[in-house]
């Protein structure tokens, strides 16, 4: 982690809050108090950043400097809200494709994901503030510049971003190995948002319940599944390919 990313102390902290500067995790000492910590508490929550409770020892190994029990990690991007994404591509005459990333902790396949992702046109990726790998350099270098080119929805709960996907007439997909309609099979003429889970342990039930429909991609030999990365390659070219005006 290069210490450029970091910002130490609590006062440093607070003006980097209350200026709006993109921040992707926070580390709080466990036992930390004092007449600021609940204000940075709040801000915390009402911007929506994790706020993740370590030992001294973490808060060592990141700065030898005086941090004050406390270091914030700054983001690569800026998270926008949802809603606002929606009415911004909605604005601009075009049809919503989102991706949603459930439980996939590697940064590279992140990276992956988004350099894909805007290669064929979809416009955000909504991210959980928990169990989700950070925005880094090295996702940076995987995403070959396009995180830079595509929208962040950071949100608490993904299931209430289900709710306001549908409010807004966006259907929800989701990539499952057991279920007989196949990728192509699937339009994504219509706005979508497309979820996608961890290689190990798939979309969470209650997300895979949330969602409007479910699809499969079929493989030649018995195996596993795709790496994530690539499955988001051949469910994007699919919906890019139906988009294009060739054949709509």
């Amino acid at each position: 982690m290069k210490k450029s990313s970091l910002i130490i102390g609590r006062q440093p902290i607070i003006e980097a809050l209350e200026n709006g500067k993109a921040i992707d995790k926070i580390f709080m000492y466990k036992s930390v108090h004092g007449d600021n910590i609940p204000r940075i508490r709040q801000l915390a929550k009402d911007l929506n950043i994790p706020l993740q409770m370590v030992p001294i020892e973490k808060l060592n190994s990141l700065s030898r400097g005086n941090h004050q029990g406390i270091i914030a990690l700054s983001a690569l991007v800026q998270y926008t809200d949802l809603q606002q994404v929606i009415d911004f591509v909605v604005s601009k005459g075009k049809t919503p494709l989102f991706l949603m990333l459930d439980g996939i902790t590697d940064v590279k396949n992140i990276g992956a994901i988004a350099r894909t992702a805007v290669c064929c046109g979809a416009q955000c990726i909504i991210l959980p503030d928990k169990g989700v790998g950070a925005l880094n350099e090295e996702t940076m270098k995987a995403s070959a510049g396009a995180l830079e080119k595509i929208f962040f929805a950071r949100v608490n709960s993904l299931a209430h971003a289900i709710d306001t996907l549908h409010l807004n007439g966006i259907a929800v997909l989701g990539s499952a190995m057991d279920t007989p309609k196949k990728v192509f099979e699937i339009n994504f003429q219509i706005p979508a948002c497309v979820i996608l889970g961890s290689e190990d342990k798939g979309i969470q039930k209650f997300l895979m319940k949330a969602a409007d429909n479910h699809f499969a991609i079929p493989m030649a030999n018995s195996f596993n599944s795709f790496n994530v990365s690539v499955a988001a390659g051949i469910i994007l070219y699919e919906a890019m390919k139906q988009r294009m005006p060739s054949h709509q």
